[in-house]
């Protein structure tokens, strides 16, 4: 399981929140085997989204970060629970590039110039959705970027999945640090010191720190105190009932046209990779139960 922790200020001013996701990014890597750069870049994105997704106001909300770029990744989303949970996929999984100047997995490189798209589905008749220019492609920027331009909520957000060279997730996690309105700005020097002093996310977990360490850490100086944590896990919530209404929302003509061909349709879910066989005796019937 990957550990979730979440704490707030004295004050009640700055609220943080860190998680391990090591086992998310593991599952992710067993789910679509990707290369190096891939999993680097989708961990990081499943980790952001678990940790925007935690603790949304009510249990059905959903959050979901999109990337579309131009790189050869292509495009990557992730979709976050209220509890923190998350599923994922990439358009491209397979992708090989050379380091970035800094001898590291080029993640920026791999998914180009494009757009950040975040979607809020909080059971309303519209969800909202924020969209805004890649800054780097880098993801964690990209984020930070889009609080403040989209929500204005300053914010700080490290991201890390340190990838070994046969390919497993060594470690994987991430921090995220938010101003409230009514923050008062003697904190921001402290929150800036705090965080110019810890190490990589993936550093620290190397050498043995919890999620609750380092959400502690990151408000030190401000009288933190423990709100809440939880454990999250890649969860897919594809079914065979899901999937009969994805085929029905097609339309009846293209389904009598799978129909026709006599032969057995195979539907692969883009998040875990199952895969559902309907005969044309089964499509036949999704056109009858549409039809009632």
């Amino acid at each position: 399981m990957s550990i979730i922790k979440r704490a707030i200020s004295a004050d009640g001013s700055v609220v943080a929140s860190a998680i391990d996701s090591t086992d998310i990014v593991s599952v992710i890597e067993r789910y679509h085997q990707p290369s190096a750069v891939v999993t680097a870049a989708l961990g990081r994105l499943a980790t952001a989204a678990s940790l925007m997704g935690y603790g949304q106001k009510n249990e059905g909300d959903q959050l979901t970060l999109r990337i579309d770029g131009d790189g050869p990744i292509g495009g990557m989303a992730a979709v976050a629970d209220s509890w923190g949970n998350v599923k994922c996929y990439a358009n491209n999984y397979i992708v090989e590039i050379p380091l970035n100047a800094r001898g590291k997995l080029d993640v920026g490189g791999a998914v180009g110039a494009g757009t950040l798209s975040v979607i809020k589905d909080l059971g309303l008749k519209e969800p909202y959705v924020g969209t805004i220019p890649l800054v780097s492609g880098e993801i964690a920027e990209d984020i930070a970027s889009y609080y403040a331009d989209s929500e204005q909520i300053p914010t700080v957000l490290s991201l890390g999945v340190l990838v070994a060279p046969d390919l497993s997730v060594r470690h994987a996690g991430g921090f995220l640090i938010q101003l409230l309105p009514f923050a008062d700005e003697a904190c921001i020097p402290i929150l800036e010191k705090n965080v110019a002093a810890m190490p990589h996310v993936t550093q620290m977990l190397e050498e043995g720190l919890t999620a609750e360490d380092i959400v502690l850490r990151c408000l030190d100086g401000l009288e933190p105190n423990l709100l809440d944590g939880a454990e999250v896990t890649y969860h897919c919530d594809c079914s065979r009932e899901r999937t009969s209404r994805v085929l029905v929302s097609i339309g009846r003509e293209e389904l009598q046209k799978l129909a026709d061909t006599g032969e057995d349709i195979e539907v692969c879910c883009h998040f875990c990779d199952k895969k559902y066989v309907f005969t044309p005796d089964e499509i036949l019937g999704l056109i009858r139960g549409g039809d009632a």
